[in-house]
């Protein structure tokens, strides 16, 4: 029966039973993320020195490169390169614990909305890879751009690798869901993941870049690229959120 307030009131044995909030289950499936990784470390371990050396291999590639306007350039690139494929890594394991506990299969009988499994599963990959990218981020500033002198305007940066980081968070937890369960689920998730990312990469560069090295103009190709993965962020969460229900019961 309808509890008080809009709240579900169900009886089970003679006990009533009240459904939690929509912000309770969030809460407490965000909790239950954050709780396991801090407790195995397994996910951010991987990515950190999985960004580690790709950094020590970019290092090699750029030592031969003489001039400085060129690694200026292709720093955005490089950037975005680290980030989506340490982001792949992490993301393969998003459903990893759920599915060799069997807790995703608990997960499915509880009456919880699946929107907001969406919701907390995105949170916590997001805080993931921002965490990744904190100490990443600094590094490639570090080995590679020190030397060269980046624009005054470098610390923009800081907003399309925000933008770029919610819209991976989200898309990649769509498409972690969908291949948990499927043979090669590592190769398959990079098939759909860097086609389905490719706009909001190609965005996030481009303003990556532009703050970058700092060009005649740059501030107008850093906004417009800005609003443009802005803009694919809203219609890529927006899809997860409405189908993800079919995608985590199929």
């Amino acid at each position: 029966m309808a509890g008080e307030k809009g709240v579900d009131v169900r009886t089970a044995g003679g006990v009533a039973l009240r459904k939690p909030s929509t912000f309770q289950q969030y809460k407490t499936l965000l909790r239950k993320d954050l709780e396991q990784e801090f407790r195995t470390k397994e996910m951010l371990t991987s990515m950190g020195i999985y960004a580690l050396l790709v950094l020590i291999v970019y290092g090699a590639a750029l030592g031969q490169t003489a001039q400085a306007l060129d690694v200026l350039q292709v720093a955005g690139g490089l950037l975005w390169a680290l980030i989506v494929f340490t982001s792949l890594l992490g993301l393969n394991r998003s459903f990893g614990h759920e599915k060799e506990q069997g807790c995703l299969e608990g997960i499915l009988l509880v009456p919880l909305d699946r929107s907001v499994v969406f919701l907390a599963k995105a949170t916590s990959n997001l805080l993931f890879l921002l965490a990744v990218e904190v100490i990443s981020v600094p590094l490639f500033y570090f080995f590679f751009l020190t030397s060269v002198s980046p624009s005054e305007s470098f610390g923009l940066i800081v907003a399309p690798l925000f933008v770029g980081t919610v819209g991976m968070a989200g898309i990649g937890t769509l498409l972690s869901t969908i291949t948990v369960n499927t043979r090669g689920k590592d190769v398959m998730l990079a098939v759909l993941f860097v086609p389905l990312i490719f706009p909001l990469l190609y965005a996030c560069a481009s303003a990556t870049t532009a703050v970058v090295v700092g060009s005649d103009g740059y501030l107008d190709v850093f906004f417009q690229s800005l609003v443009l993965a802005g803009g694919y962020d809203v219609i890529m969460l927006l899809l997860g959120w409405v189908l993800y229900d079919f995608v985590i019961s199929a």
